[in-house]
């Protein structure tokens, strides 16, 4: 019985590669029909997943999508995107142009690889050149310092990282090498202890809602392997104290067209980078399917609105469907909103220089919201938002404290002024810098800018 239904699923995606072999991607990018934005048209063999491919392909490009049409009713997938590129202009040199279609084209091609489906594991990706650790757990201050400590004792070096968090949850996907051999961790003892030491940290106090810790295979795209982290870990359920702060939330709407037997989901919000894929992916990980839709973000606003079914045929068909697409939509949108003031971080890649700086952080009262980190030849160039451990904006002279440690060349801000805490009889100095006293680790050379 088994082997007659693997021998079903390879049937079905040999069948899948010839269609798409048979009736392979276009892609058309114009630069004449839109006086502000490059027009890019994809016709393909329409299949489950194929909407948040090119979304995806977009992004990773670094493309502002601000408008899109979207239309895949039957066999065949039609959409138009205008796009520009992150200072808001077309996109001109052929090159780029030639870039676009190529990596949209193969994306869809015949040997894509995408794989639409959720990974339900939480733990170890292995991979040659570095060790994948997923987490999620409760988020409290201080958190990311603790995990960085951990992994700096037991010698293993963050080479990547994305941190977010959402709703009291938090969620990190970190590539980790082992200081010895630089490579990725492969002692099943020393993997073992990693996982056992973080799900500690993780739990804290909170026994009840604790981090999985199995190894997975395959690779995710990190940003979109966070929003599935989240959901699992149902960062989209609400406290009685967050129901009380509707007017800050997305607005998002989910009503049934009865003659076209779809549900009609709209989203109305503030527009940001990287939204229109926030929302696709997580329609897509819940198993809805986008038969046509039309995204506006040309004005602060963003507009998004879908024809949508269950990938069974139905639409929504429940009050409690109705509700957990709207609370799942408006999480995927808030949790990628930068809450905090933004530092920015350039200086030469050290074992231990994460843990470092996030336990500064913490020292001076403050939490993480959001952190990126990479590291690129020998550089290390890391992202923070923060805000005091009460959720409040920063106080300058902590602010002045922190550069002061870390060294003022080192560390920017790079934030507005309305996440800071306004100083009694401050001058505005304190954001875009001033006169700093060096110490610590910037004094002692184990920090030095980045030139």
């Amino acid at each position: 019985m088994d082997g007659d239904l693997s021998s079903s699923w390879d049937s079905d995606d040999e069948y899948e590669k010839f269609i798409r072999r048979m009736n392979p991607p276009r892609v058309v990018v114009d630069n004449d029909s839109c006086a502000n934005a490059t027009v890019i048209r994809v016709d393909s063999a329409n299949k489950y997943g194929i909407l948040l491919e090119v979304v995806q392909v977009l992004m990773d490009l670094n493309l502002i999508i601000t408008k899109a049409y979207i239309s895949s009713d039957g066999g065949w997938f039609m959409d138009v995107f205008n796009v520009r590129d992150r200072d808001g202009n077309k996109i001109e040199k052929e090159k780029d142009l030639d870039k676009i279609k190529n990596f949209i084209r193969k994306s869809l091609g015949e040997d894509s690889s995408f794989v639409p489906s959720r990974r339900k594991s939480v733990g170890f990706t292995p991979s040659s050149d570095h060790t994948s650790i997923e987490l999620t757990g409760t988020d409290r201050p201080g958190l990311l310092s603790e995990v960085s400590a951990v992994l700096t004792d037991l010698r293993c070096n963050v080479v990547s990282a994305e941190v977010w968090t959402h709703n009291s949850r938090a969620a990190a996907v970190m590539q980790v090498t082992d200081e010895e051999t630089g490579s990725a961790i492969t002692d099943p003892e020393k993997l073992s202890r990693i996982k056992e030491l973080l799900c500690n940290v993780l739990k804290g106090n909170n026994r009840s809602r604790g981090a999985k810790t199995t190894v997975s295979v395959g690779v995710t795209q990190t940003e979109r392997r966070l929003h599935q982290l989240m959901f699992d870990d149902r960062d989209y359920e609400r406290s009685d104290e967050d129901s009380r702060n509707e007017h800050h939330r997305p607005k998002v709407t989910v009503v049934n067209w009865f003659d076209k037997d779809y549900s009609v989901v709209t989203v109305r919000c503030k527009d940001r980078p990287k939204l229109l894929f926030d929302t696709v992916c997580t329609l897509t990980d819940m198993q809805y399917v986008v038969f046509h839709g039309n995204v506006d973000a040309e004005g602060p606003e963003a507009y998004q609105e879908y024809c949508i079914r269950h990938v069974d045929g139905s639409p929504v068909n429940s009050e409690a469907e109705r509700q957990r697409v709207i609370q799942c939509l408006e999480a995927a949108i808030e949790r990628r909103v930068s809450e905090g003031l933004k530092l920015e971080l350039c200086t030469s890649d050290r074992m231990g220089l994460l843990t470092d700086v996030t336990r500064i952080f913490r020292e001076n009262g403050l939490s993480v919201t959001r952190a990126e980190v990479t590291t690129r030849s020998g550089k290390a160039i890391n992202t923070f938002y923060v805000r005091d451990a009460a959720g409040n904006p920063v106080d300058p002279k902590t602010l002045d404290d922190i550069r002061a440690e870390i060294g003022q060349t080192v560390l920017q801000v790079k934030g507005h002024a309305d996440h800071l805490k306004s100083p009694q009889g401050s001058p505005t100095r304190y954001l875009f810098g001033g006169l700093f006293k060096s110490r610590s680790l910037y004094n002692l050379g184990l920090i030095r800018p980045y030139t």
